[in-house]
């Protein structure tokens, strides 16, 4: 299983900033850009070479400004996508598990910072100090039980909700609850579990009667994988050599629950951000609680606030979550100032969803996107590119190394998988899995003693170990 978390921005470092970045209040917000002939180029530069199909929907307020599907909901049956496809949408489910406690909160029902053992059973010690708002941010220290050995055979299994639980309650906390951060998918099983004992209903039942009925979401609900599903995406993965398209493993959607067990599609995800902000859910309070980041969550450089992440920039802000699972990837982000959601739904695994619901994210706020083809690779010999191997550190536990394959340059960050970067420049290059460039740096003597990362829009440097 492809743990529905987030998959985009592969490799800026998860917690390189430890301090929580503030939504950025602007006193005349920029207007919104839509260069749809652009957006258009962007999608189509994944969707060429077969690294994306699926749908994209840009939009302001309720409009859409770009709305197209790309490629086949089946391949066997050559069934085009249309609009109304329905896809699994993995980690931004979490959204919406996020939203349903809050409305719990709101409703009285509910304490975010109340020990989570006030709502659950026969909590392990090792919980005692572990708050519900811990869960929601991934502040709670508990492992995420897609990392665990165990998980590779267990997710094939109908496991219970239960027996779920069981698989990691008795592993040992990472770390202190509340002290650090890391993306947890057992803490959204658990947030589910709560969510379902305090409101007496299943959670789906709960989506189902203050969320989706009242936004008229029609085509959201939780993906059954025995049920016959109308317009549901058939899902698709690649082969180790990166090329050849197969049926996506097997996965139990009874498993993934608040954590990412959701199919939707693009047009209902845009009701759901249209409700949400627009206050039809969360009253002012609760939906500022919801975008309130900790102090300890970052991942792929931004803030983690409720199961969302701020991005946060020259240009304004936005919010976003992104998600895989076997066979499917999506993308979704609300930028409030422009009054912009962008919506990318994928059944194919990769990062191109999230690549491509970034870029049209920042056309949309008027920033550049340089695409790959607008770069151009330089030759370099196997005895040039040989200078810039070595380890770099962006911080104490996050490190890009960097080797030769061949005659190719690849790049490695820590717990991820090895991509080449190609030459455009002196000590400039570029990936082409994700929008990222390296810029190698030298001293005094010419001799090369770091690098920066440049992603987000940010820049990390590191220096060479």
């Amino acid at each position: 299983m492809t743990a529905f978390q987030p998959i985009a921005r592969a490799l800026a470092p998860a917690a390189l900033i430890l301090t929580a970045a503030p939504a950025l209040a602007q006193d005349e917000p920029a207007a919104a850009t839509f260069d749809t002939g652009r957006m258009i180029e962007i999608v189509e530069e994944e969707a060429g070479p077969g690294n994306f199909m699926g749908a994209v929907l840009v939009a302001h307020g309720d409009e859409p400004v770009l709305e197209r599907t790309w490629g086949s909901a089946n391949l066997e049956w050559d069934i085009p996508h249309t609009p109304d496809t329905k896809f699994r949408i993995g980690s931004v489910t979490k959204q919406f598990t996020s939203v349903a406690a809050l409305l719990l909160q709101q409703q009285g029902k509910l304490d975010l910072d109340a020990p989570i053992a006030t709502y659950l059973e026969d909590t392990p010690e090792a919980w005692n100090a572990v708050s519900v708002r811990h869960l929601m941010r991934h502040t709670s220290g508990i492992p995420s039980f897609t990392q665990l050995e165990e998980f590779e055979r267990a997710k094939y299994l109908p496991l219970s909700h239960d027996e779920l639980i069981a698989l990691f309650a008795d592993k040992p906390l990472e770390f202190a609850p509340g002290t650090s951060f890391a993306y947890s998918n057992s803490g959204y099983a658990l947030l589910s579990k709560i969510i379902e004992n305090v409101s007496g209903q299943s959670l789906g039942e709960y989506w189902q009667a203050e969320i989706f009925d009242p936004l008229g979401m029609a085509d959201t609900g939780v993906d059954v994988s025995a049920a016959i599903l109308p317009k549901r995406a058939s899902g698709y993965s690649r082969k180790g050599d990166g090329k050849t398209v197969m049926n996506a493993d097997y996965a139990y959607m009874g498993t993934p629950w608040g954590a990412g067990a959701m199919v939707s599609t693009t047009g209902d995800l845009l009701k759901w951000q249209r409700g949400l902000f627009g206050g039809r859910l969360l009253d002012a309070d609760h939906l500022a609680e919801y975008l309130t980041p900790s102090a300890h969550g970052r991942l792929a450089g931004d803030a983690y606030a409720h199961g969302v992440l701020i991005d946060t920039s020259e240009a304004g802000r936005f919010y976003w979550h992104d998600g895989g699972i076997e066979g499917f990837a999506a993308w979704l982000s609300h930028d409030p100032d422009r009054n912009v959601t962008v919506a990318v739904l994928a059944n194919l695994n990769g990062g191109a969803a999230s690549k491509i619901g970034e870029q049209l994210t920042m056309v949309a706020q008027g920033r550049e996107v340089i695409l790959t083809s607008d770069r151009t690779v330089i030759d370099l010999p196997v005895k040039a590119l040989a200078q810039y191997e070595g380890t770099y550190a962006l911080s104490p536990d996050f490190r890009i190394a960097v080797f030769l394959e061949g005659d190719r340059l690849m790049t490695q960050a820590t717990g991820q998988d090895a991509f080449e970067i190609f030459p455009e420049g002196a000590d400039r290059f570029f990936l082409k899995v994700i929008d990222a460039q390296l810029r190698f740096e030298r001293g005094a003597d010419g001799a090369i003693t770091g690098a920066t990362l440049f992603q987000n829009g940010r820049e990390f440097p590191a220096t060479r170990e």
